[in-house]
């Protein structure tokens, strides 16, 4: 069974049916098996069409109807846990008008100045953790909301999690419930992953079903070896406390949520440091807001906000409903995630001849737009995730990341067609495919493959190169395909005679590509080094070769040993400038673009891509940038750097000023940047960076 299984059509009892089989399916999957067959938007969509037409027949509500039930039964691998205090789950919100809708209901029964508790939505797996007499004796899944699974043995390999309370609280309860949530780090996520591949295993679709997964195992030395964490957010059952002690009783401190947690902190539990206590709901809409876009600034996934009404009384007078309590609720993010059928895998020629495969998929609403196609990376990619043609697939798309197919959703028993194999031709000229020995990268031989062309064409006339507006890949292509445009060079023969009787080409836009084509013949060598797509040579390589060789016949006159010794270029670019420049093809288009009158020089200054007009506040200073930084793309945060007499190099060694982490940043270069003492700046602070040229903000 599956979220795309056979609707009921028009029929609500038969539907209704229909979907509480598919709900009771899909809980199993998730909350026993550990394995999903839907996405999460994809679940909370059955439940949402089940409430609806629950609403609108309340004769069909059933007295086990999967809306009034939490999480599911648990799995016999465990021993049974009982909760005294039920665990239960939270109603959702997916928009800012149901938050109100929410927020109108409570407001009948609470003051007009009721404050709320903010709290990240972990994606994580629910604990309750048991302690007595301030010992940790116990520790449980949420199973249905009132048993769960006892996991205390794998939980107990948590090094985030205290083995007993913090002294300094004083003496604590009898008994004390502290629940709360275990996730994977992202960069633990990536790190089980990078071992996953090196084993040749098929690798992890997400941190939280690799975290449950972790948590169910039977041996604890395999959960220790998953590096899990845990943010504590709430206390279930407490016993009775000691009528004098040390420090002041725990039921004196903990009259609202904000106070329990700064109790929990003191005792010694990881609480998450962005919780936040705000008065009435627009600023409850502003704190969903700004974590929805910053959601990808942390080492771990959220999903979404959970809002608490604060004060403990204000919750008990509120109650709760069959499976949640009414005084909280979960916001949720739009989802990022969504799972659709993988139609098949082809294979696209990139300007350098690299061999990408792709995914062509059923297009899918994820991330904010229709996605059809997804990127797979490379041939060992493909191979660790084991995708396939006809397999429901889970798409990820995160802001302006490029989509990419995650991994299958598999159905126990259902056929699925043979493994993919990476072909051996090139799709476009049917050249031999070739990898390179060491690397996971497959190149067409073909160095006049027209895939290529069209690529290296487009990359020519791109906005970090040659900025050639109005030359993008489509024109490109309608260009090449007529046979008028067969390298860079032809670019500069053009004339408005050139564009006659061609499509999209009116007598105004021709006139400007014209324009356009002509002003570029006076952009620096570091432009054109950057336009002509030479292998391992990027941004930050090409304007410090240029500014090492002067003008283009530096570039020809050198060896692989003079320019591996330029700052910033190294021995693989130098070997890979070197042999572009060694063929003839490569060499007869220069000179035609010498001829055409580009300016193959590069103009002094006091430092490479430094900006006179612009104060040198990095100097000297290298300053890496990872993910995105809202108002840049990579090459114009790089190239602004360099603009200040920086270096923006694409590794962090100990010699980095600061790293730049923008949105979803490489968490990689983020622990290497905390593991060297390096500062890391959020993107926010990239343009106080910028001015002043003192790290701001940084963590």
């Amino acid at each position: 069974m599956s979220a795309g299984a056979p609707r009921g059509g028009d029929d609500p009892v038969a539907r209704a049916a229909e979907l509480r089989g598919l709900i009771a399916h899909h809980n199993e999957r998730y909350h026993v098996l550990d394995d999903p067959e839907v996405t999460d938007a994809e679940y909370d969509e059955l439940v949402r069409e089940l409430r609806a037409i629950e609403a609108d027949h309340p004769d069909l509500v059933v007295p086990d109807s999967p809306t009034g039930r939490v999480g599911a039964a648990p799995s016999t691998l465990f021993a049974p846990v009982t909760h005294h205090v039920p665990m239960m789950s939270l109603d959702n919100a997916f928009s800012p008008e149901e938050l109100r809708a929410w927020a109108d209901r409570v407001a009948k029964q609470v003051p007009p100045d009721t404050a709320f508790e903010c709290e990240l939505k972990i994606d994580g797996l629910a604990i309750s953790l048991l302690y007595r007499d301030g010992v940790f004796v116990q520790a449980a899944t949420r199973g249905d909301g009132t048993t769960g699974e006892d996991v205390t043995a794998n939980i107990a390999t948590i090094a985030a999690i205290p083995d007993r309370l913090d002294p300094a609280v004083g003496r604590p309860p009898e008994v004390l419930e502290v629940r709360g949530e275990v996730y994977m780090p992202i960069t633990a996520f990536e790190e089980l992953n990078r071992r996953q591949a090196g084993a040749g295993e098929r690798l992890f679709v997400n941190p939280r079903n690799s975290a449950a997964g972790s948590l169910r195992q039977k041996d604890p030395s395999v959960t220790a070896s998953r590096a899990l964490s845990f943010w504590a957010y709430q206390v279930g059952e407490v016993g009775p406390e000691p009528s004098t002690r040390p420090g002041a009783t725990m039921s004196a401190l903990a009259t609202s949520q904000s106070l329990t947690l700064a109790w929990l902190d003191r005792a010694g539990f990881p609480v998450n440091p962005e919780v936040h206590l705000v008065h009435g709901l627009d600023e409850v809409i502003a704190f969903c807001g700004r974590w929805e876009e910053k959601r990808h600034d942390l080492d771990y996934q959220i999903d979404g906000v959970v809002v608490k009404v604060d004060d403990l009384d204000l919750q008990r007078a509120l109650g709760s409903t069959s499976r949640a309590p009414r005084w909280a609720i979960a916001y949720k993010f739009p989802p990022e995630e969504r799972s659709t059928r993988l139609l098949a895998i082809q294979v696209s020629i990139g300007r350098t001849g690299k061999a990408t495969p792709f995914a062509v998929l059923e297009p899918v609403f994820v991330g904010g737009s229709t996605v059809g196609l997804a990127t797979l990376h490379n041939e060992d990619q493909v191979r660790l995730k084991d995708v396939r043609p006809g397999d429901t697939v889970v798409v990820r798309k995160a802001g302006d990341v490029i989509p990419e197919v995650v991994g299958p959703l598999l159905v126990k028993g259902r056929r699925r067609k043979p493994k993919w194999t990476f072909p051996t031709t090139c799709p476009v000229c049917m050249s031999p495919l070739v990898r390179l020995e060491g690397e996971s990268d497959t190149f067409c031989t073909n160095l006049d493959c027209p895939g290529q062309r069209v690529q290296r064409i487009a990359h020519f006339a791109s906005r970090s190169a040659m900025d050639i507006e109005g030359l993008g890949e489509q024109r490109v292509q309608l260009l090449v395909d007529h046979g008028l445009l067969a390298d860079v060079a032809d670019l500069y023969t053009f004339t408005a005679a050139t564009f006659e009787g061609l499509e999209g080409f009116a007598a105004l836009s021709t006139a400007n590509l014209l324009v356009a084509i002509d002003a570029s013949r006076t952009r620096p060598l570091s432009r054109v080094l950057i336009g002509l797509g030479i292998r391992h040579l990027g941004q930050v390589g090409s304007v410090a070769l240029a500014r090492a060789c002067r003008d283009i016949d530096g570039v020809l006159a050198a060896d692989e040993a003079t320019l591996a010794q330029v700052d910033g270029v190294g021995l693989v670019i130098a070997a890979s400038v070197v042999a572009w420049f060694g063929s003839p093809v490569n060499r007869a288009v220069v000179e035609r673009l010498r001829a055409a009158g580009l300016h193959l020089s590069e103009p002094g200054g006091a430092a490479a891509g430094a900006d006179p007009t612009l104060e040198q506040t990095l100097e000297g200073r290298s300053v890496v940038v990872t993910g995105t930084l809202e108002g840049y793309t990579r090459e114009a945060a790089e190239a602004a750097v360099m603009a200040r007499g920086g270096k923006s190099p694409g590794t962090v060694s100990r010699k980095t000023f600061a790293v730049v982490a923008g949105r979803a940043p490489g968490a990689s270069k983020v622990a290497k940047a905390e593991q060297l003492g390096v500062p890391v700046v959020p993107g926010e602070s990239f343009d106080d960076l910028l001015a002043m040229g003192v790290v701001a903000g940084a963590s």
